[in-house]
């Protein structure tokens, strides 16, 4: 009986003095680096003003980070989600972001203060995650802007002094100081100019009769309302008055409220009614007769709501979505015919729908994973985001439980996907990861992303024999060279670590070494006679 055993096939170079073979141990650094990922989270806020040219620097990043430019480099250092990152770049090579294009305060956030937009900044081996948050300071580029350049009021001589005639606002889209400030009206000798703030911080002016008009005297007059900023420059926009001095209308119109409010769904049709304003006027015949109108136009009013002039009914004209306004307030005039005049506000409150499921973005994924990687390794980084409002924006994220992963977050809107139990390759060679974020609305919306994971192999598997004894025959003086049985043995293992080589034990029979009577080819496992 003779005893064979098999080995592993292993190239690795090894002489007296000399080296291992580089490549062998680039693969050890390789897979030391793959199995010490970390997480590490830093915050960076810079300021910058709007309208900066294209290349423009915004901050050192590896300086403030505290990371040499050697290390963005080798880390592929780079920009993987946010608000806005069109407008950023990395030079990963100088270790600087930089203007990508221009920045329009306005465009970007409108009347938000303080406008700002963040992303995310990653690196590999070891990997890192990085918060930016890049703040546009205003500048004064926009001069205010009155709805129309010419009104035309008619007003009754017969109006008594302290009647009040509104002569709305303009629009700055500039905020802070560089926003409208005041208003100026040409000198005159009837009226003078008054200011006021609605609770929406809008500012708007109004024209105060002082002394009463005389139409014999006076039938018509120019006056020049001028709304100025507090930029350096400033800027300004002029709009001009003409007043017709008519008779006998000394009664403005009263609204029966000064507020309304109303609700309304965000994925209301067009056309949806939405509340009607309501204004009286103590003058008689054609003095009596009100027209309703908006008195203000930011917020593209004009284009969401719709109000007839007639009746004061107010519905819904264009598309509204919660995401980007949560609530409108509408400003309403009531004029009668001889240009005297009133306003109410109206409070339109949109009601959320969960018309938005939840956005997984892969931020990093590691694949393939060695099947001797440690319970814990991180897999993959993934971000998830619902732009609902309450529970319609309350996102679960969840993976399959029949896959030995799971999920663990520790910064909000972000989980990592870590292993949960022991990999084998001989088992499972793949893994198909679904990864499923649900809101929590009625009905409720989800999402699903599948990764895709290999699973590397580890020479953990040693060869084996079918039997563990086997029995041939020879007969006497046979040929030497005779092939007289075939081994096999089986190794799990994948493509290098599951290459077989045999051997022969050095053991005796009748006192002669055995490998003086057969041999083996280590390659086939075809035993061979030695002796006739």
């Amino acid at each position: 009986m003779f005893v064979i055993r098999a080995c592993r096939r292993i190239h690795c170079y090894k002489s007296r003095g000399q080296p291992l073979d580089r490549v062998f141990l680039w693969r050890v650094l390789f897979i030391m680096a793959a199995c010490s990922i970390s997480n590490i989270n830093a915050q960076i806020r810079y300021s910058v003003p709007e309208e900066m040219k294209k290349g423009s620097l915004i901050g050192n990043i590896a300086h403030d980070l505290g990371l040499d430019v050697q290390r963005l480099r080798s880390g592929r250092a780079r920009i993987v989600s946010g608000d806005s990152t069109e407008y950023v770049e990395l030079k990963s090579d100088k270790g600087i972001l930089v203007v990508k294009e221009r920045i329009d305060r306005e465009q970007l956030c409108a009347e938000t203060t303080p406008c700002s937009f963040t992303f995310e900044i990653i690196l590999d081996n070891p990997m890192e995650l990085h918060h930016v948050t890049v703040e546009i300071l205003d500048v004064n580029d926009h001069s205010p802007r009155f709805p129309k350049d010419e009104i035309n009021l008619e007003i009754s001589e017969s109006a008594t002094p302290g009647a009040i005639f509104l002569l709305g606002g303009a629009e700055d889209l500039d905020v802070g100081l560089n926003a409208l400030q005041n208003y100026m009206m040409s000198p005159n000798y009837y009226f003078i100019l008054k200011q006021h703030a609605r609770p929406g911080g809008i500012k708007y002016a109004e024209m105060v009769l002082q002394k009463p008009l005389d139409r014999e005297q006076h039938p018509r007059l120019s006056l020049i309302l001028t709304a100025v900023d507090g930029g350096n420059p400033q800027r300004s926009g002029n709009m001009k008055i003409e007043v017709n001095v008519l008779d006998a209308n000394d009664n403005a119109p009263v609204f029966n409220q000064s507020v309304y409010r109303a609700t309304v769904e965000e994925n209301s049709s067009k056309g949806t009614y939405i509340t009607t304003v309501n204004a009286s006027d103590a003058d008689s015949g054609t003095n009596s007769l009100i027209s309703y109108s908006f008195a203000n136009f930011k917020g593209n009013i004009n284009g969401i709501f719709k109000i007839d002039d007639k009746t004061g009914a107010i519905t819904l004209s264009g598309v509204l979505d919660y995401e980007k306004a949560r609530k409108y307030e509408i400003d309403i005039e009531a004029k009668d015919q001889g240009g005297l005049g009133n306003s109410a506000k109206v409070i339109v409150d949109l009601i959320d729908v969960n018309d938005n499921a939840p956005v997984i973005s892969v931020m990093s994924f590691s694949s393939p994973v060695s099947e001797d990687a440690t319970v814990g390794t991180t897999i993959a980084i993934v971000s998830v985001k619902d732009v609902d409002a309450g529970d319609n924006g309350h996102v679960v994220c969840t993976v399959d439980r029949n896959t030995p992963f799971k999920l663990q977050s520790s910064l909000r809107n972000y989980y990592t996907l870590v292993t949960d139990a022991a990999l084998d390759r001989e088992r499972v060679a793949e893994y198909n990861i679904t990864i499923t974020a649900a809101d929590s609305g009625l009905p409720a919306l989800s999402s699903k992303t599948t990764l895709i994971l290999k699973v590397s192999d580890v020479n953990d598997s040693p060869p084996r024999f079918q039997k563990t004894v086997y029995t041939t025959y020879v007969t006497e003086n046979n040929q030497p060279g005779l092939s007289i049985f075939t081994l096999s043995a089986q190794d799990d293992d994948w493509n290098q670590n599951a290459r077989i080589s045999y051997l022969l034990d050095e053991t005796t029979v009748g006192g002669s070494p055995v490998s003086s009577f057969i041999s083996v080819n280590a390659d086939s496992g075809v035993v061979h006679a030695l002796r006739g």
